[in-house]
């Protein structure tokens, strides 16, 4: 008996050490591997930068001729010749069409004969006015005789006064048969070719001249700009410059000439009016063009690389990189963007280091290993 009980005894045993050497091996087979720290991510970092910054304002404008005139008419007639070609350079003056001018010459031909024989009855009046006023100092004329004559007198003078105004009419009207580009500008379409007959009351146009050279540009800008413009054109020139759709190609630099008197009630705008000089003719009238007017330059303002500004549900934000290579976010302001870089108004100090490339793999408190744009664009290829 005691030997079993003794066997039985170092059984239990056995069993016991058996349990806690699977229990040992179970939670060591199952305990979770330690955690390996994450490797830093791989990013462009920068600098903030301090310099002069443009405030600057965009809008979209329509180009607009300097001016527009639409040639008319002014008398009836055939267009007997239409001396430009479509496309044209003209200059002030230069001949554009001849209407039949033979009428017109006519009737001043017969002004002037009518202003002749007037004159000769004038003068032959004037010579019995002085024959009767001599013998009306011998009793020889009576007074009504000498009053009659003078009052011929004065009605053919008035009669020659109104030959003369007469002739200067026909030779207005004649004046009107040739037909000259009231400014220097570019011929448009004919809208008339020689041969038809011309009526001035219908108001029919031959063609448009358009002057380039100056040109406008119309934009608007919001009223909350209306100050700084004001007070910029105050000190002297405003800067305009106008860019191709893109937004990119530069076609022309200009200088702010008008604002407009009153603001649009309805979009809350001002009209403003840009002159360029558009010796290239790169402007076109009715040309959709970028504007961007400079009214002021921040000097030694804060600035980044706009890339590296970033839109959270609070508002912008930036990643500092601190001394020990961590990331932070640091909340901003920004006063705009110009030429790849973003003016910033608070947030951020010269010379802080920030990540300008590959934010998006980025939390707070990651660590980060900087590297060029260069290995960056390697990487990606």
């Amino acid at each position: 008996m005691k030997i079993v009980g003794k066997l039985f005894l170092a059984l239990v045993l056995l069993g016991a050490a058996a349990a806690g050497a699977v229990k040992v091996s179970y939670w060591e087979f199952h305990r979770a591997p330690a955690k390996k720290p994450a490797p830093p991510v791989r990013v462009v970092t920068g600098l903030v930068g301090q310099e002069d910054f443009p405030i600057a304002h965009e809008g979209i404008g329509t180009v607009q001729a300097y001016n527009t005139v639409t040639i008319r008419a002014r008398v009836d007639g055939t267009l007997q010749k239409v001396l430009f070609r479509e496309g044209q350079d003209v200059k002030a003056g230069d001949v554009l069409a001849v209407i039949d001018p033979r009428p017109f010459r006519a009737a001043l031909d017969q002004a002037v004969a009518a202003k002749a024989k007037d004159e000769a009855q004038l003068a032959n009046a004037r010579l019995d006015f002085d024959r009767y006023a001599k013998l009306a100092q011998t009793n020889a004329a009576t007074k009504q005789q000498v009053d009659t004559q003078k009052a011929l007198v004065a009605q053919l003078q008035a009669a020659v006064a109104g030959d003369h105004a007469a002739i200067e009419n026909a030779t207005v009207q004649l004046s009107y048969t040739t037909i000259t580009s009231p400014i220097t500008g570019r011929t448009g379409v004919r809208l008339i070719d020689a041969g038809n007959m011309i009526h001035a009351s219908e108001g029919a146009a031959l063609l448009v001249v358009t002057q380039m050279e100056p040109i406008f540009v119309t934009f608007s800008l919001p009223q909350d700009v209306l100050d700084q413009l004001t007070a910029a054109m105050a000190h002297g020139a405003v800067l305009v410059e106008a860019y191709k759709q893109d937004n990119k190609t530069k076609l022309a630099t200009g200088a702010l000439t008008v604002v407009d008197n009153q603001i649009d009630p309805a979009t809350g705008t001002i009209k403003l009016k840009a002159t360029f000089a558009n010796a290239d003719r790169k402007l076109w009238p009715g040309a959709f063009v970028n504007v961007r007017v400079v009214s002021a330059v921040q000097h030694q303002a804060t600035v980044v690389p706009a890339q590296a500004v970033q839109r959270g549900p609070h508002g912008l934000y930036v990643y500092v990189v601190k001394p020990d290579r961590k990331v932070a976010m640091r909340p901003i302001t920004a006063g705009g963007t110009e030429a790849g870089k973003t003016l910033v108004e608070t947030g951020l100090k010269p010379g802080e280091t920030i990540v300008v490339d590959g934010q998006y793999k980025l939390q707070p408190g990651a660590k980060v290993q900087p590297i060029a744009p260069a290995e960056k664009t390697a990487r990606a290829g």
